[in-house]
């Protein structure tokens, strides 16, 4: 008995640590709360599974990380999500914001979700989520150098598509 508790309390640990970066990063891919919510599920289910096989926290966090984003490009290569997200949404990842930041935050959120997979994932991990380059890196099994490279290349798409807007 003791073990199935020692796995519960994990499971609650590990849930309660990584499910809203889980849930933003699957937000970012799916542009919708209930799917995102759904993919989420998914992740924690197979964690379970998997539980406690890990070499330490940093591994356990990568592969949270990794199969959220799988998930979520399985879910939308087999059409299985919805395809609108009202807009008013996204506004529960803010606390409070002035209607100016809003409009700017909805911006940047649709853009940075509009960016190619690759882009996106690393955006979204460094800028987003706090995480530094060589936890990037490590999360999708790429170099340092790599990540510096998408994300010096996701910011120039975001650059070049707020100059877009702008002109228009």
């Amino acid at each position: 008995m003791t073990s199935k508790n020692q796995n519960q309390d994990n499971l609650v640990r590990v849930y309660e640590q990584y499910a809203d970066i889980l849930y933003r990063i699957c937000l970012s891919y799916l542009q919708r709360r209930e799917d995102a919510e759904d993919a989420v599920q998914d992740v924690f289910i197979k964690y379970s599974a998997v539980a406690g096989s890990f070499r330490d926290e940093t591994h356990e966090r990568a592969w949270l990380i990794r199969v959220a984003s799988n998930r979520c490009r399985d879910l939308i290569r087999h059409r299985k999500i919805r395809e609108y997200l009202p807009l008013h949404e996204v506004e529960e990842l803010l606390i409070e914001p002035s209607t100016e930041d809003v409009e700017n935050i909805h911006s940047v959120m649709e853009t940075i979700a509009k960016l190619p997979e690759k882009y996106r994932l690393v955006i979204t991990l460094h800028y987003l989520e706090g995480f530094s380059v060589e936890e990037v890196a490590s999360i999708i099994k790429k170099t340092p150098s790599a990540v510096k490279m998408r994300l010096s290349r996701g910011r120039s798409l975001l650059k070049e598509s707020f100059e877009k807007e702008n002109h228009h």
